[in-house]
């Protein structure tokens, strides 16, 4: 028999939308599930950066006090993996390791995040997240100054090589699998100085996470210490397509389509982080489940005000009703 937890909400993902949206929950007093696969995507870096009183914290920490604070105003953590959801409004269920135990919830956050498909080249992978990066922002300053590759996917390699020409004066664009730069974009990289390989890269080479060069068709091989590329983003739609939702496709990967507020079109379910912002860095996807969060307290707030006063309407429409049929049989006495 597997158990079964009640709660006024189930968020399903523990990263940061998830945990920002338990606290912001749990703080007004709502009891609060978060299923937890721990996977969250930035696992790989060592630091996080961009959020402001905490530059450069490593993420598996971040999310640790994350935890510590959603679960001191009494939120739940759940570990293990949400693979099956059903139900609808004030009764839905999420399955959690194939029915070792389910929640029984009034609503739903899914902060479930995405999946980053990672060019098939090998050295990707291993230096993902250190060396191997995708992101100007999140670590590009840590690879300033040094010899950085853009290894091209698609038309975005422009796009990053230019964002990356302003942290190094050395940059190589390695086409690929990227289409043939346009007459324009090929003066614009003359302009930055940036070197073009056109044949297709083989491997990257590297030291632990560490990239030392990259190795084209015909067994050149170029030093660099970085190596920029672009995934394909996975949001990870499973749980939002089994309670009836469509996921939006985009140029740049499948996402959860969300309001102002976080709400989807399926009621009851709120998204919030990665899924349904694939550019969504920590702090953006902390606010936005801060921001479910505080739209799901206020939705059950309003449901539960609605039932509040219709319970209390309820006597005195049942004592008026019998004051009018003791008056009917009172003047029928009287023959009127």
């Amino acid at each position: 028999m597997s158990d079964t937890i009640r709660a006024d909400v189930v968020v399903v993902g523990g990263g940061a939308a998830g945990l920002a949206a338990a606290v912001a929950l749990a703080r007004s007093r709502r009891s609060v599930v978060v299923i937890d696969a721990g996977q969250p995507r930035n696992a790989a870096a060592a630091e996080a950066h961009n959020i402001l009183g905490q530059e450069g914290v490593a993420p598996t920490e971040l999310l640790a006090r994350g935890r510590t604070e959603a679960t001191a105003y009494g939120a739940r953590i759940v570990s293990g993996v949400a693979t099956g959801a059903s139900g609808a409004v004030d009764e839905f269920v999420i399955e959690v390791d194939d029915g070792r135990m389910h929640v029984s919830a009034r609503r739903v956050i899914l902060a479930t995040g995405l999946v980053d498909d990672l060019p098939d080249v090998p050295g990707v992978e291993a230096a993902w997240g250190r060396t191997v990066l995708h992101c100007p922002f999140c670590h590009g300053w840590e690879v300033r100054d040094q010899r950085i590759a853009v290894l091209g996917r698609n038309e975005n390699a422009i796009h990053q090589v230019i964002l990356f020409r302003q942290l190094s004066d050395d940059v190589t664009l390695f086409l690929h699998e990227a289409p043939e730069p346009s007459d324009e974009q090929w003066e614009q990289l003359a302009a930055l100085n940036v070197r073009v390989v056109t044949p297709r890269v083989e491997r990257l080479l590297v030291d632990g996470t560490s990239v030392r060069a990259v190795a084209i068709e015909g067994g050149k091989t170029f030093e660099m210490d970085a190596v920029v590329v672009a995934p394909v983003f996975l949001a990870r739609t499973e749980l939002f397509e089994a309670l009836g939702g469509v996921p939006l496709a985009t140029p740049f990967g499948q996402q959860i389509t969300i309001d102002l507020r976080g709400q989807t079109a399926v009621p009851g379910v709120w998204a919030a982080g990665n899924v349904s912002d694939l550019s969504a860095m920590v702090v953006a996807s902390a606010t936005a489940g801060l921001m479910a969060g505080a739209a799901i307290h206020g939705d059950l707030a309003m449901t539960d005000l609605a039932l509040t006063v219709k319970e209390r309407r309820e006597p005195f429409s049942a004592a008026r009703e019998a004051e009018n049929c003791e008056r009917i049989l009172g003047d029928r006495r009287h023959g009127l």
